[in-house]
């Protein structure tokens, strides 16, 4: 199942992401402690570091994962920030998952 496992370590990717930006619009917008930035770089270098483990072309990995990203953004939204997503974010979720498979699970000429 490689392609359970691209869309699992994808999804890690994104929310690695999210929250090493999160921590510090903590900081920012809310007024949180600035020691929300360790975690936060910590969070991005892991975000990093997970992207280089797709065994493809880092290009495809970067268009694949956005619409990951996409998915996993919308969820935050419902989840984190408590807003439901409308009929409208769960179709456009679910277009960018379908651009992600397209990219990475297309046939390929050797």
């Amino acid at each position: 199942m490689p392609e359970l496992k691209t869309l699992g370590l994808f999804i890690i990717t994104a929310i690695a992401e999210i929250v090493g930006c999160y921590l510090p619009y903590l900081w920012l917008r809310e007024g949180k402690t600035i020691w929300l930035l360790l975690p936060a770089a910590l969070s991005l270098a892991l975000f990093v570091w997970l992207l280089t483990l797709h065994p493809t072309a880092s290009g495809r990995v970067y268009a694949a994962y956005g619409g990951v990203y996409v998915f996993v953004a919308i969820f935050w939204l419902w989840t984190v920030d408590g807003i439901k997503p409308t009929q409208w974010d769960l179709i456009g979720a679910l277009v960018a998952l379908i651009g992600m498979a397209i990219i990475m699970f297309a046939p390929r000429a050797s």
